[in-house]
């Protein structure tokens, strides 16, 4: 789905719309992977699977940490998400009181 623009008058508008549509692109597959790691935790935890949820996690934690490096989301957005995910997971681990 590219990127809806204007046609552009001068050479370093033409430029920087090329480099917007890159950039969008590239980081719309690195949101999407963070939502797919995501979800597959969530369904993992919902399976009841600890050794699947926490090797998924493992996975969804580097993604995400390489997208803040890469500045394509801000790094408390990151720890929230990372957060919650752990928060998911540990309440595998441990016994439900009740």
């Amino acid at each position: 789905m590219p990127v809806k623009t204007t046609p552009k008058k001068n050479k370093s508008a033409i430029k920087r719309a090329r480099q917007t549509a890159k950039r969008t692109l590239r980081n719309r597959t690195v949101k999407s992977m963070v939502r797919t790691l995501s979800k597959k935790v969530e369904s993992a935890v919902m399976d009841k699977n600890l050794d699947g949820a926490t090797s998924v996690l493992n996975k969804a934690i580097a993604v995400i940490d390489k997208a803040v490096r890469k500045g394509i989301i801000h790094k408390n957005t990151a720890g929230r998400k990372v957060s919650r995910l752990r928060r998911l997971v540990n309440s595998l681990s441990q016994p439900q009181a009740g």
